[in-house]
């Protein structure tokens, strides 16, 4: 089997920031994925679980919420890895276009007080494992990363 484009980045080479992971065509219609990379690979420590879970609920009700990218969210979701998250968008984007829009869902979730959206038993299969403190930690983090980026942070490496 061929080995797929995520698994042909240098992780030992990759940094923080938001990266054009891939576009698919389907007919007339362009799909571009982001990877949203929170955690440097093999360095720090992944994003614990309840976190990674508090930033999905969060990040995927503001970005289908949002007014002018809400209709072209196509999934937001993490990584495997939990060193991040993959944002899919309707349309041919690049990294630098979705900079504001990422930049307004951390101050949103930094500034996010109440209940979990999503977090209830009828709404989710695993429902009491959130974390907002450290879901605001994380996203604190990765917004110091996104405030002034450079071509490491929006680029794969070479």
């Amino acid at each position: 089997m061929e080995k797929i484009a995520s698994f042909q980045i240098d992780h030992l080479r990759l940094k923080p920031g938001v990266f054009v992971s891939r576009m698919d065509r389907f007919g007339t219609t362009i799909l571009t994925t982001f990877d949203l990379r929170f955690k440097e690979p093999n360095q720090e420590p992944v994003i614990d679980m309840p976190a990674l879970h508090t930033i999905e609920h969060l990040a995927a009700t503001f970005l289908r919420s949002h007014k002018d990218w809400g209709n072209r969210v196509v999934y937001f979701g993490p990584m495997g890895c939990r060193t991040g998250f993959y944002l899919i968008l309707e349309g041919e984007h690049a990294s630098p276009e979705v900079l504001p829009l990422l930049r307004e869902l951390l101050d949103w979730i930094l500034a996010f007080d109440g209940p979990i959206p999503g977090a209830a038993p009828a709404e989710c299969g695993n429902w009491q494992e959130q974390n907002l403190n450290m879901a605001k930690w994380e996203a604190k983090r990765y917004a110091q990363v996104l405030r002034n980026p450079g071509q490491e942070n929006l680029n794969y490496p070479a």
